[in-house]
């Protein structure tokens, strides 16, 4: 009975539709307005995330809008636990292109660490903007876990958009996607934000994916006219970026802990730039785990932190920071020498291999260091009585720190 009801709904002329529209009754949240406003939102991200995981965005865009409009049909009224499944089969009762009666199912997963995670373009874009809109949108009324307490299940959303983008191998800047729907949501709370504004402000975002710019182009072209909750956004929307990135990299900590990846890892990756890149900060994180289980990357850690320490303490005792650089021509000793050659031979060599995001060859470029390193702390005193040895000496250790700091941040590595 309940199929053969909402059969001639899915198969008439205004389709799904109809059901999505009844959502506009349907309170997702008292802040955060109704199911449909949802929907609208969670199908403007999914249309941009739709590039990002190659798919089709006019695709991408039609799933979100009828991925939930099984939540009004009368079968799932009866039946809650069949919402998703129902979604597909009326979609491809309809008649609506396979990969969007897919999503209808698929875009709620994954729901737990043991469940399948999506792998049709399509599917991961809903199911990313889904989740992504859940987070940001919590975020900004400051309805975050704390504790044991998660009423809203944003750990779950956040792991589900971990393995949806490291399973499916995604290359999604999140910052980028984080501001550009917190403005949308900040909209919505707002209705003093001018809807002009914030579509200007989303325009320049997927031009140059820099809020801060972004911004301040927009702020500049409004001139006084800027005022009041659209200034408020310049630090606001950032702010609330950064927080929930930390979130992720936190939820990623415990995820990658389960694979037998230490936290002092994934915290020296996550100090470097593009850390709201997970596919690349994981393979980095990978290729320093490995790297550090090795004979050489052991003893290049204790040369680093032995580096580090004389180098830090000489700073504070000092009041100057030695990075200027230092000079071949005040090495005293053959050893010194040699690191020079091997520093200016390493930092090439792992800048390319990090510019070429291959990890491997960057640890590589660390390992061929380890060597001189040892040799170097063996043969000369760093604190040397003469005063001219000694500050280039300590110029070379901050170029040790340099150049392994091209990779990660070892200092966060524990010994």
């Amino acid at each position: 009975f309940f199929w053969e009801n909402d059969l001639r709904v899915a198969k008439s002329e205004s389709g799904m539709e109809a059901w999505t529209a009844q959502l506009s009754n349907v309170t997702f949240h008292n802040k955060l307005g109704t199911q449909s406003e949802r929907i609208d939102r969670i199908a403007a991200l999914a249309r941009e995330i739709a590039p990002v995981v190659g798919a089709d965005a006019d695709l991408a865009e039609q799933a979100a809008r009828v991925a939930k409009a099984d939540l009004s049909s009368e079968m799932v009224y009866e039946f809650p636990e069949l919402q998703g499944l129902m979604g597909r089969y009326y979609a491809e009762a309809a008649g609506l292109p396979q990969e969007v009666a897919n999503a209808c199912e698929a875009h709620y997963s994954p729901l737990g660490p043991s469940d399948d995670v999506p792998s049709e373009p399509v599917s991961v874009a809903v199911a990313l903007a889904d989740k992504l809109d859940t987070l940001t949108g919590f975020w900004a009324i400051d309805e975050k876990p704390t504790g044991s307490k998660d009423p809203f299940a944003l750990r779950r959303a956040a792991l589900g958009v971990i393995r949806l983008v490291l399973e499916n191998d995604v290359r999604i800047p999140l910052d980028r996607f984080f501001d550009g729907h917190l403005l949308r949501v900040e909209s919505a709370l707002d209705s003093s934000l001018s809807a002009a504004e914030i579509a200007s402000l989303l325009k320049e975002i997927g031009e140059h994916g820099v809020f801060g710019a972004a911004f301040r182009t927009v702020k500049d072209s409004l001139g006084d006219l800027a005022e009041g909750s659209f200034l408020a956004l310049e630090t606001k929307v950032p702010d609330l970026s950064v927080d929930l990135l930390s979130f992720f990299h936190d939820r990623l900590k415990v995820f990658l802990r389960d694979q037998g990846i230490r936290h002092d890892v994934i915290d020296a990756c996550i100090a470097m730039a593009g850390n709201d890149d997970l596919t690349l900060l994981v393979k980095r994180a990978r290729a320093l785990e490995d790297f550090l289980k090795s004979e050489d990357g052991g003893n290049l850690l204790q040369g680093f932190k032995r580096a580090n320490n004389i180098l830090t303490q000489a700073e504070e005792k000092d009041g100057v920071e030695y990075s200027y650089g230092a000079d071949v021509k005040f090495a005293e000793d053959e050893s010194e020498k040699e690191l020079f050659a091997a520093l200016a031979s390493s930092e090439g060599a792992i800048s390319s291999a990090i510019e070429a995001e291959d990890f491997a060859a960057a640890m590589g470029g660390m390992a061929a260091l380890r060597g001189p390193v040892d040799a170097f702390f063996e043969a000369v005193q760093v604190n040397s009585d003469k005063e001219v040895v000694r500050r280039n000496r300590l110029n070379l250790l901050s170029q040790i720190r340099k150049v392994c700091g091209q990779v990660a941040d070892l200092s966060r590595i524990e010994a």
